[in-house]
């Protein structure tokens, strides 16, 4: 398995235990050492654990992350593989990333799979081979469905084929779709010029709701970013929604703006670009981020997590 004239191979790896999951991963990081390609792992803590000592020796040449913490956001993944590639001097290099295993919240779920549908465009022309393993036995059939379409190859045992769902790097249809309204409990607050009174509310029901405070500040920083942006760019007035669950503060902001690149927020702007600053901001900042965006308006929820 290499990386074509230099751009990007993306491999989904369908297995159904373990054993065939470490004998597909172990190969693909292995062949890429002896080829003197650099190696990361971001897989779950147990994977992990699991992968360095099937590796053995040569664990200790391999760039290991937890996927539960590198990824908690899947917004935050793009990121350190971009950080690893360019560690890495500009050669082929080995990337094996998990961002989806059994029991992940569904929210997390979508975007973690529309985060595998934007590496592609991210890193269409990196000289890098990617693997991403499923659990066929666990996971539900639409992410393996999904999966099929966000890979241009797929991987069972070792027989590597193109995936015929795979349509190419934009954002496969279904997974733009609009978000689930909020719940009816959900407080609604229009706001216009003003951001006092949306931060006032956000820090109000974020310390009601158990946040600590340091989390207070960063969700109050990232909604001002995100309504900033709407009366800026979006006419000047949009609505926030700010409800909690048992798992997460959430804030919603909406107005009649229409982003149109599908990296907004996911890459770090250079330090001297006009824009872009405020989506990473956000994206840093919060625990998890879904972004919407058409011709009828924007959606941005934020999930400051409780947990």
């Amino acid at each position: 398995m290499r990386p074509r004239h230099g751009g990007l191979e993306h491999i989904a790896l369908f297995y159904r235990t373990r054993a065939e999951y470490l004998a597909a991963a172990t190969s693909f990081l292995t062949e890429g050492l002896s080829a003197g390609q650099p190696g990361f792992a971001a897989v779950p803590g147990p994977a992990l654990r699991a992968l360095r000592d099937a590796l053995g020796p040569a664990a200790g040449r391999i760039a290991f992350a937890d996927m539960t913490a590198m990824g908690r956001n899947p917004a935050w993944i793009l990121p350190r593989v971009q950080d690893f590639l360019a560690t890495s001097g500009g050669g082929p290099v080995r990337y094996i990333g998990e961002p989806i295993w059994a029991g992940r919240p569904a929210a997390e779920v979508r975007e973690a799979t529309r985060h595998e549908a934007l590496l592609n465009l991210a890193l269409g022309l990196a000289p890098a081979s990617v693997l991403c393993p499923y659990d066929t036995e666990r996971l539900d059939e639409q992410v393996l469905l999904d999966a099929e379409r966000t890979h241009p190859e797929v991987q069972h045992g070792e027989t590597i084929t193109r995936s015929a769902a795979y349509s190419g790097a934009a954002m496969p249809p279904g997974l733009s779709q609009p978000l689930p309204p909020p719940p009816a409990r959900a407080g609604r607050y229009p706001f216009g010029g003003d951001l006092v009174r949306v931060r006032r509310l956000v820090s109000e029901r974020g310390r009601a709701a158990g946040l600590p405070p340091m989390r207070v500040r960063d969700l109050v920083l990232a909604v001002s970013e995100v309504a900033a942006n709407t009366i800026r760019h979006a006419g000047g007035h949009g609505v926030v929604h700010i409800w909690h669950d048992t798992r997460a503060v959430v804030c919603e902001v909406h107005d009649d703006g229409h982003i149109t690149d599908p990296l907004a927020g996911r890459l770090q702007p250079s330090p001297g670009a006009p824009g872009g600053h405020g989506l990473w901001i956000v994206h840093q900042a919060c625990d998890l981020v879904e972004l919407r965006s058409g011709p009828a308006g924007t959606a941005i929820r934020l999930h400051m997590s409780l947990r």
